[in-house]
This record gives structure tokens, C-alpha cells and sequence, in this order.
């Protein structure tokens, strides 16, 4: 009775704990009631927002069964997978304190520990050094024997359980995140502020550990594992992990079709000599020459035919170990029914082609011509091509008549960043180092992370932290300056060019303001700038070109209509030297100026030909003095900063890093290169050189192989002495290689 329930006091005002009656009915196992009692289920469920109850009355009494569509388990309610859930870019699967970048800010480890070598009792930890910081570091060496933590044991020596009980603290300490609590705490006074913002830097998430995912997307396991732990191994791991996985029925055919794109893609990488490499790894972090090999890999996972593959370079950074690989899969390809077309410089490569075709003979002016194409088996003797006569034996990049011999030395102990395992290298200085090693193998983590940062920042200069090592020892006092010189660009503006890099053309505007055309105009070396306002033509703003930008498509770039493209204005335009006028003498290329200028006595001309003559001697006397940095290759940018390091002629020592200097270089073009290595060592000066080219590594005074393999596998110091000793190393696959070239 209605009225009576509702007179009842003793009755809940809450739906709690009551159900909600949706169908009653007696099953006969007949189509009605069945399809009823489906109808009943479904109602039931939208009522109960995913969940009801069945109650069944049989002989035996009462029986009652819960059901439930929610996904969830032990009171724990998780999202609906999906391929989203996986993605990092894409905010469903993103981890919510990071959003996705897998660092945030924080406190930097390599900041509060920045020397890993010393103990704690040594002061490991920077921030608990001074009277009053220091009563930290005295709480923990009291408690030390009581936790058990060794306070003498080197910072880079302790566990992960023991760096844990350091950072994180147990029920007796409080550990560094502690005092950095405490220091939180006590930001309205000025020096904690300060302290803070000493030891803040990116670290990883703390949330998502680095992963980049949410952590619901660590409840889905396949075989086991977790996407984040698939994508942290290397490829030739993952290739191992895959070949071996087990799935029951159900999950074999689902993932049918996954599995075999999957295991091709991986293949791939692995025949492009990439199987180094994680999944996870940053685009950021790779090099010209994987990234080049990733796009292949691509490729050759769409499987098309009857395709143009047109590849330049793909060479770049690859050991002639690896390069054999790359041209099975360019083989691969081909044999698809696809054609390819490779611009390279690489000998394995061209003797590996069907076809061959040379432009030449010469650079720019002189070149652009067809001196030889036709069949890599049937060479000409007696060619103009230089590639020809270079293959044909005829030509030859000399093995050194003598080895220099060396003293002094910069030595790196403990190296460990990455994959480097704890290793000590000499790098001799006054003579050639070169530092080789299969792709992968840890040459650049050495070279530029440690051992170029660390000269940095022993020679008081700002730079980022240098990668994990115990010391820089050995004879620093004979370096003066450190220089690394890599293929970025000289300049990112389009204003930018060789001649003012060199400072070259403020030499050239100093010449034009003297002619007397100039000083009865009252012009002085800013007017022929085409930076600065004055002489430039005011319309494109010294640029020659007006961009004309495109809604929703690539801007239009035209001459500039008032100056035609000339840069300056009339009147500075008619101002000229031995008949040619500033714009002229931009348009020439380094080969012709030096010619222009050379047949003058002037001092001024002197001058100029002295900064360009650099250029010259490093084999860039093609390109034009006003030609925009933008156009330059990698290695041309090399080369020209290596030209500036040439002309200024340091007197005090220097250490010169180059990384693959040899990229978009041909035979002729190495040898010339070779050169001005060895004039940079007859001036005093250090050469340590990260390289695959062999042709590099036998005119080496010191050789440093590192390997043998890359990733994991690598990091280790195979060999190291002159060529002829990497050469006699049976464990170096650079010296394998080395034995055809000497």
C-alpha cells in the first residue's frame, strides 16, 4: 500500500539500496520470451548505467547474478581502449603532467650531482655543500650505517636501490627531494628562491617516467610487455621479441594482418643498417643520414612499382660495413621493378651501379657538363672525369709517407653517457685523430657530448652539461680554445653569405667607398651594404626578391621590380672598380674574385684576396661570394667555416672538432681537403675528426675505433693506435676495410 510506505518514517529518502524491478516473467525456453526477456536485459542495463541483476528462482531457491558492462575491475574504472590511448600526440593518450613531451620542469639531477665520480662524504651533492646545507649531508652519514647506504662509494657506483634511498629518502631520512621540499617551502625568502632556480632544469616526467603515455595505457600488455617497454628496445630486439611472440586463437586473428606490417617495417629498418635505433628515440637526435634511411625504409614498407626513387646521398654517416646493406636494399628496390637513381659520391656505391654518369669536369663555372656516362664495368682510361680516373686507379688519395708522432694528450676517464661503457680514451694533440666506428656505435656521444663540452666548459665558457664521465685529465694546459665544426648553416638569414662570414666583402664595401665616384657622392662603406638603409634599394629591403605571401598556399618570390633584383640602388650602382660594380663583384664566384682582385697592388684588394683565398684552398672557389648561406649543402657549410678557422690563422693552440667532414665530397675534393687539415696541424693546432671515409682514416696519425656494434652493443674502445694497427685488429670492422685501402 502506497500510503503506508509513504507514512513510514523509518524509510530512506535515497534510492540507495534499493533495485529497481524492470521485467518478471517464467522462461519456457521458447522465441517469446526469450527475445522478451533480451529486450528486459537491455532496459535493465540503461537503467542501471551499465550494470543489473538477474534473479532466478529455481528448485534449489533463490539465485542472484550481477552483471556488468563498465570497464572496471577491484573498484578500479578504466578507460575503453583504443588506438588513441597509445598515441602521445593526441590528447586521450597523452600523459597529463607532461602533456605528452615526456620532460618537464623540474629539479635536474646533473645539476645537483654535476660531478658523478666523488661520494657523497665527498660532496656529490652540490646543494648540500656550505655551514648550513651541510647539515643534511651529516644527518645522512650519521644514519648510513643504520640504512645501510655507503657514503664513500662513488656517486656513479650506487645502485638503483641506493639512489633511491638518496633521492627519495626511507622512513628515516628525507633524501634530496626533502630538502628540495623544504626549500619550496621557504620561497618568500630571497636565497632559497635563488637556490631553486640554480638546480631547476627539463627532467623527465615523474608521472609517466619518460613514457609520454597516460599510465592506463601500462594495464594493456601483449606477450607480456607494455608498449612503452616495445618501444625502448632496439630494433634488432624488437625484430627477436616480435619473431618469438605467442597469442592464443583469439589474439592470432585479430593481429594477423598487424603482424605482418609490423615485422616488415622492423626488417626494414634492420637492412637499412638502423637496428641501433629505438622507436622512441627523438626525430630531433638523428642524423642527415638516418633520417635519409628512415625515409627509405618507408619506402620499401609501401611496396610500390614501377616508381622513380631518386635518393641523394644516402650514404651519409654510414661505416662501409653498412653500406653494403644499403645497397642490398637499393638492389631490392630495383628489383621491385622500380627504378633508382642515386646521387653519391661513395665508391662502394658506384661500383655497385649499373649505370654511371659524371658531371663535370670542374665546379660551377667550370662544370656542367656530361663527361662520362655508361656502364661501371667498362671504364674509359684516359677521361677528363676525375670519378673515372679516380675508380680507374689512375688518381689516388696518398697514404701518408709518415705517421707524426705524439706526446701530449687530452684524456676522458669513465666515459658512460648513453651507450659508452665506462671507458678511458687519449686524444693526441698536434697531430690528426680520427674517431670511427659502425653507426651507432657511440663516436659522437664521446666526441661532441663529452669530450667537446667538458674543453668548453674547462675553458670557462657557458655550454650545455657534458655527458656522464669521471674526468678531463692529461695536458689542458696546451689547448687554448676548442672549436666544433659541424655542417649547420653559417647563417639561418637569406642575407646571410660567404663573403661577410669571412668578413670579406666589409673589406670589398671599404674598397667601393674609396673610389672617388663614392667620396663626391659622400658615400661611405654602409651604403654598400645591402643590411643597412642607405644604399640598398628601400622597395625589397636589400633582398633582391619581394615574397608575396599565399592564403592556404607556398609564397611567390619575384625580382624586385625597382632594382631587378640588383639589391642597391642607381646611384650606388654606378659607382665601380676596374669596371664592375657592387652587385658585380657579389655575382662572382670566389675563383673569379680572387682572379679580379689579385691583379691589383692595392692593400685593400690585398686584403680581400687573403680572406677569400681560404675558400679557394678548401675547395669552394665555385660558389659566389653573395650566394645565400640557405643554398649551401652541409659539407659546403662545413668547409666555409673551416675556411674562416684557415684565413684568421690563431696563434694560440686549438682544438679542432670536425664531425664527417667528408659529406657531399668527391675523391678530388678529399684530397684538397687533406691539405688544409695538414696546414691546420702545421700551425699548432689539434684535428680530431668524427669519420667513416676511409680514404680519411688511412691519412690518420691516430685512429680510435669504437664498437663493435652499434646501440648496446657498442660503446667500447675496439682498437686505437695508427691505422696500420687498426688494420692489424681482427675485432674492427674498420680495419677489416682498411687492409683494400693500404
Amino acid at each position: 500500500d502506497i500510503e503506508h510506505l509513504l507514512a513510514d518514517d523509518s524509510l530512506p529518502e535515497t534510492a540507495s539500496g534499493y533495485d529497481l524491478l524492470v521485467d518478471r516473467l517464467s522462461v519456457a525456453y521458447e522465441g517469446d520470451e526469450l527475445s522478451r526477456l533480451a529486450d528486459s536485459v537491455e532496459t535493465a542495463f540503461f537503467e542501471g548505467h551499465d550494470e543489473m541483476s538477474l534473479l532466478v528462482w529455481g528448485t534449489d531457491g533463490l539465485h542472484r547474478h550481477d552483471f556488468s558492462k563498465r570497464f572496471e575491475a577491484d573498484g578500479i574504472v578504466f578507460r575503453e581502449p583504443s588506438e588513441l590511448m597509445f598515441n602521445f600526440n593526441n590528447p586521450y593518450g597523452a600523459c597529463p603532467r607532461c602533456e605528452g613531451f615526456g620532460r618537464v620542469i623540474g629539479i635536474d639531477p646533473n645539476l645537483v650531482v654535476p660531478d658523478p665520480s666523488l661520494s657523497v662524504y665527498d660532496d656529490a651533492v652540490m646543494c648540500w655543500r656550505g655551514d648550513k646545507m651541510s647539515e643534511w649531508k651529516r644527518e645522512l652519514i650519521h644514519l648510513a650505517p643504520h640504512i645501510g647506504f655507503p657514503i664513500h662509494r662513488p656517486y656513479c657506483d650506487l645502485t638503483q636501490a641506493e639512489l633511491d634511498v638518496l633521492w627519495h629518502g626511507n622512513g628515516r631520512f628525507k633524501g634530496i627531494d626533502g630538502f628540495f621540499k623544504m626549500v619550496e617551502e621557504n620561497q618568500y625568502k630571497i636565497q632559497y628562491r635563488v637556490m631553486l632556480a640554480r638546480y631547476r632544469g627539463k627532467t623527465r616526467c615523474p608521472e609517466c617516467n619518460g613514457s609520454r603515455l597516460r599510465k592506463e595505457s601500462e594495464y594493456v600488455k601483449v606477450g607480456g610487455a607494455t608498449i612503452s617497454e616495445l618501444v625502448k628496445m632496439p630494433v634488432t630486439d624488437l625484430k627477436e621479441w616480435f619473431a618469438a611472440l605467442k597469442l592464443d586463437d583469439n589474439d592470432k586473428l585479430v593481429s594477423s594482418r598487424l603482424l605482418v606490417e609490423i615485422n616488415n617495417r622492423i626488417g626494414f629498418l634492420c637492412d637499412v643498417g638502423l637496428g641501433y635505433l629505438t622507436l622512441d628515440r627523438l626525430s630531433s637526435t638523428l642524423s642527415g643520414g638516418e633520417s635519409q634511411r628512415i625515409n627509405l625504409a618507408t619506402s620499401l614498407g609501401s611496396s610500390l612499382v614501377g616508381s622513380l626513387y631518386i635518393l641523394d646521398e644516402p650514404s651519409i654517416g654510414l661505416h662501409s660495413r653498412d653500406t653494403m646493406k644499403l645497397i642490398g636494399v637499393l638492389r631490392k628496390l630495383q628489383q621491385l621493378g622500380n627504378t633508382v637513381v642515386v646521387v653519391e659520391h661513395d665508391e662502394e656505391i658506384m661500383r655497385a651501379a649499373d649505370y654511371l654518369i659524371d658531371v663535370g669536369p670542374e665546379a660551377g663555372r667550370h662544370g656542367g657538363e656530361i663527361i662520362y656516362q655508361g656502364d661501371v664495368d667498362k671504364l674509359m682510361t684516359a677521361t677528363d672525369s676525375y670519378t673515372v680516373r679516380y675508380l680507374n686507379g689512375e688518381l689516388s688519395i696518398p697514404v701518408p709517407a709518415r705517421r707524426r708522432k705524439w706526446r701530449d694528450y687530452i684524456e676522458v676517464t669513465g666515459a658512460r653517457e648513453h651507450n659508452l661503457k665506462n671507458i678511458d680514451v687519449k686524444f693526441p694533440l698536434g697531430v690528426m685523430t680520427v674517431v670511427t666506428g659502425v653507426s651507432g656505435s657511440g663516436k659522437s656521444t664521446l666526441v661532441r657530448d663529452i669530450l667537446y663540452r667538458a674543453m668548453v666548459r674547462h675553458l670557462g665558457n657557458p655550454c650545455d652539461a657534458p655527458g656522464l664521465h669521471r674526468a678531463l685529465g692529461g695536458d689542458l694546459n696546451r689547448i687554448s680554445a676548442v672549436e666544433f665544426v659541424d655542417q649547420n648553416p653559417i647563417g639561418k638569414s637569406s642575407r646571410s653569405n660567404p663573403a661577410t662570414y669571412l668578413k670579406a666583402f666589409d673589406e670589398v664595401r671599404r674598397l667601393f667607398s674609396e673610389q672617388q665616384g663614392a667620396k663626391q657622392m659622400g658615400f661611405t662603406p654602409g651604403y654598400f651594404s645591402f643590411n643597412a638603409e642607405g644604399g640598398r634599394c628601400e622597395e625589397c629591403k636589400g633582398e633582391g626578391t619581394i615574397t608575396i605571401e599565399m592564403q592556404f598556399m607556398a609564397d611567390i618570390v619575384i625580382p624586385c621590380e625597382a632594382c631587378h633584383g640588383q639589391r642597391f640602388k642607381s646611384d650606388v650602382l654606378e659607382i665601380t672598380y676596374n669596371g664592375k660594380n657592387i652587385n658585380d663583384v657579389l655575382n662572382m664566384t670566389v675563383n673569379q674574385a680572387v682572379e679580379f682582385f689579385g691583379e691589383s697592388s692595392d692593400s685593400i684588394c690585398r686584403k680581400i684576396v687573403r680572406r677569400l683565398k681560404p675558400l679557394q684552398d678548401v675547395g669552394l672557389g665555385y660558389i659566389k661570394l653573395g650566394q645565400s648561406s640557405s643554398t649551401l649543402s652541409g659539407g659546403e657549410n662545413q668547409r666555409v667555416k673551416l675556411a674562416y678557422f684557415l684565413a684568421q690563422e690563431k696563434p694560440e693552440p686549438t682544438m679542432f672538432i670536425f664531425d664527417e667532414p667528408t659529406t657531399g665530397l668527391h675523391f678530388h675534393d678529399i684530397n684538397t681537403l687533406m691539405d688544409s687539415f695538414n696546414r691546420l696541424i702545421a700551425q699548432g693546432h689539434t684535428v680530431i675528426i668524427i669519420e667513416h671515409n676511409l680514404d680519411v682514416v688511412k691519412c690518420a696519425d691516430h685512429v680510435i675505433d669504437i664498437g663493435p656494434e652499434g646501440g648496446e652493443l657498442g660503446g667500447n674502445i675496439v682498437a686505437a693506435g695508427t691505422p696500420e694497427e687498426i688494420m692489424a685488429c681482427d675485432a674492427s670492422y674498420t680495419g677489416h676495410f682498411l687492409k683494400e685501402k693500404l
